[in-house]
Order: C-alpha cells, then sequence, then structure tokens
C-alpha cells in the first residue's frame, strides 16, 4: 500500500523542460524592488505554464515605438546641431564604441528577465582584458610585476579562464550560497577593480599585435567588433525567443518558486546565465583592449550604468519576467547617439554623464509606474 501511495506521488509530481526540481529556489531582484503580482499559488503556477507554452514577444510594440522615435528626435537635432554627426564615419564610430558594452547587455537583458541582476560587468571586462596584458608582457621590471611573457595565444586562453572565473564565482554565490545577486555583484565589482589595480600597479599595460578583433574592417570599411555585436545580438534573440531556456527564464522572473515547481531548474539555468555573462564581458574587454592597444586599471569603468540603463530602458523589469533583446539594442543606440552628439558638441565630460544619470532614473521610475498600472489591472 504504502508502495503504491509513493508510486502515485512520483506520477503526480511536475515534470518541466528539463526534468525533475531544484531543492530551492535563488534570491531575486523583486526581493528587493518588490513589484512581483499578488497571486495565489496557482495563479502563478497557471501563469509559468503558459509562459513555458508561448513564444516570447520579438519586442513590445509600444515601448519599441517610443524608444525610436526618441531616437529619431536625437538623430535629426544632432545633425542639425553638429556638423560631422550625420557622417558615415561617425555612425560606424558610434556603433564601434557602442559594440564592447552592448555584447554585455546582452547577458544582462537574459539576466535581469530571470530576475537577476549582474553590477560587475565594468570590472570584469577589466581583470580580462589586464590579464591578457600581463600575459603577454615580458618586461616586468619596467611596467608591471606579474608580466609572464607569453604569447598572443597563450595571453588569450588565460583571458578566457578568467571569463569563466568571473562567471562562475557570480553564480557560485547566487545560485550556490543563496546571496542575492545585487549585493554579490557590488562584491565581485570591488574585487575585480581591486585585482585589476594591484595586477596592473596603477599603470597602463601594452598589448602588442593584438589589434585585429578591435580594429579590423573586413566587409565596408566596418570593424569587425561591430560584425561580432551583430552576431552576438543574433545569438540572444534566438535563446530568448526560440529555446526552452529562454522560455524558461522568462518564467523563472515571472516566479521563481512556481517555475521550481513546475520542474524547470532555477539554479542550473540561472548559473548558465552567470557563466554566459562572464563570456561576453570577457569578449567586450578583449574587443576594448584591442580597439586601445593598452590596458588600463580604469577599463570598463561605468560600463555597469551604461549597461543597466540600457536594458532597462529597453522595456526589461527590476522585478523579472519581461525585457526583450530587440529594446535593449534600441536603448543603446538611444544612449550611444546621446553620448556622441553631447561629445560633438564640446559638452563637458561630467554633463554627459549627468545625462546618463537621468536616463537611469527615468527608466526606473517608467518601470515602477509600468508595474503599478500592471497590478491595479489585475
Amino acid at each position: 500500500m504504502a508502495d503504491d501511495n509513493n508510486n502515485a506521488e512520483s506520477r503526480s509530481a511536475p515534470e518541466g523542460p528539463v526534468g525533475g526540481q531544484d531543492e530551492r529556489t535563488v534570491p531575486t531582484t523583486a526581493d528587493v524592488f518588490g513589484g512581483r503580482r499578488q497571486e495565489s499559488s496557482e495563479q502563478a503556477a497557471g501563469r509559468v505554464a503558459r509562459i513555458m507554452a508561448t513564444r516570447p514577444k520579438l519586442g513590445n510594440i509600444q515601448e519599441s515605438l517610443a524608444l525610436i522615435l526618441v531616437l529619431a528626435g536625437l538623430v535629426i537635432f544632432f545633425a542639425i546641431k553638429a556638423e560631422f554627426f550625420w557622417s558615415r564615419d561617425n555612425i560606424v564610430n558610434i556603433l564601434q564604441t557602442m559594440a564592447p558594452v552592448g555584447i554585455i547587455a546582452m547577458p544582462a537583458t537574459l539576466l535581469l528577465v530571470a530576475g537577476q541582476v549582474d553590477l560587475s560587468v565594468g570590472s570584469g571586462a577589466g581583470i580580462v582584458g589586464m590579464m591578457a596584458a600581463i600575459a603577454q608582457t615580458a618586461t616586468a621590471s619596467t611596467i608591471t610585476t606579474y608580466g609572464m611573457g607569453l604569447g598572443v595565444t597563450e595571453a588569450i586562453l588565460i583571458a578566457i579562464g578568467t571569463m569563466f572565473v568571473v562567471g562562475g564565482m557570480n553564480s557560485f554565490f547566487v545560485t550556490g550560497l543563496g546571496l542575492n545577486s545585487i549585493i554579490t555583484t557590488l562584491g565581485t565589482l570591488a574585487v575585480w577593480r581591486g585585482l585589476t589595480k594591484v595586477l596592473g600597479t596603477g599603470q597602463t599595460v601594452r598589448m602588442n599585435e593584438f589589434g585585429a578583433l578591435g580594429s579590423s574592417r573586413p566587409v565596408a570599411n566596418i570593424p569587425l567588433a561591430v560584425f561580432i555585436f551583430a552576431g552576438v545580438v543574433i545569438l540572444f534573440v534566438c535563446l530568448l525567443r526560440y529555446t526552452v531556456y529562454g522560455r524558461a527564464l522568462y518564467a523563472i522572473g515571472a516566479s521563481p518558486e512556481a517555475a521550481r515547481l513546475a520542474g524547470i531548474r532555477v539554479r542550473r539555468y540561472i548559473t548558465y546565465g552567470f557563466i554566459l555573462s562572464g563570456l561576453m564581458i570577457g569578449l567586450a574587454g578583449l574587443i576594448r583592449l584591442s580597439q586601445v592597444g593598452s590596458q588600463s586599471i580604469n577599463t570598463g569603468l561605468g560600463w555597469e550604468l551604461q549597461v543597466l540603463t540600457a536594458v532597462i530602458l529597453g522595456g526589461a523589469s527590476l522585478s523579472g519576467g519581461s525585457g526583450t533583446v530587440l529594446g535593449t539594442v534600441l536603448a543603446l543606440l538611444v544612449i550611444g547617439v546621446l553620448r556622441n552628439g553631447l561629445i560633438q558638441l564640446n559638452v563637458q565630460t561630467f554633463w554627459i554623464e549627468v545625462a546618463q544619470g537621468a536616463l537611469l532614473l527615468g527608466a526606473v521610475t517608467v518601470d515602477r509606474i509600468r508595474i503599478r498600472l500592471a497590478s491595479a489591472d489585475t
């Protein structure tokens, strides 16, 4: 009789897209910022089931249209006010400058959809680039205490290993120890930035024979970095829209507990997200290193704000469960055009930072209003 009961329980246990269940979920951004719907367990389970059965939208039409209008307004304004803004070279320059931050913003979108955030992206890019630079540097006595004098290939392999460490450490604390991703990545932000300064001994470290990744122009005089960014965008569109993994991330962001009960491996999927983030952070760091030809201890400084602004402005919610790659790309273009246009008008750097901060505040405010309206409807 006991065996019959056990068999009945095993048959009634829900099976998710990967089979099996996690023993626990992980903390999410909604635990800090709120905004998650107040609903019964049955309602949450039903919502997760609908998410898993439906292909996510490519983008939100209303939000995308608003961003397109803002972008068009900025382009028209700067084209009138700045003599060289509407030139092919400047447009290519905007895309080239945007590429490293844009690459990082793709997994950042994925993570925020799942209710997670990575604030260590800038310092992570810095440590990856510094590891590559000091691996190749031979003149340790004059440039850095830790110079290794290796070849470019070996330096890149060391950088790739560092990418996995960056993503793996965040994942360990969030999914392994159950710490909130905001606190975790604030900590790793400080760790990676500090190590970058230690390894570089406060100086800029050159890396020779590594210009192709960031500066070569293989087609139509367009930098390779722009094509890499486009490829990463396509990859993450496919990942979020056309895979079970992508739908599971939306379900986790909507209700991690209901997703767990539906058989979705919450911790494993979030681990994958942080590893992907580490890889893209490293790729962006190597591209910037290749573009500049040297690694500064300040490389990547402020990237986390640009990335977070783009992802939220693009329609992702701080409470998780929403966001699209297309929205993030449009927001990146808005930020890139704004920064470039202000530079073209010789606006001082700190005013550009003010404008970017205002964008972030505006994006967060819109997110809060959107959540309150959605709560009122339910």
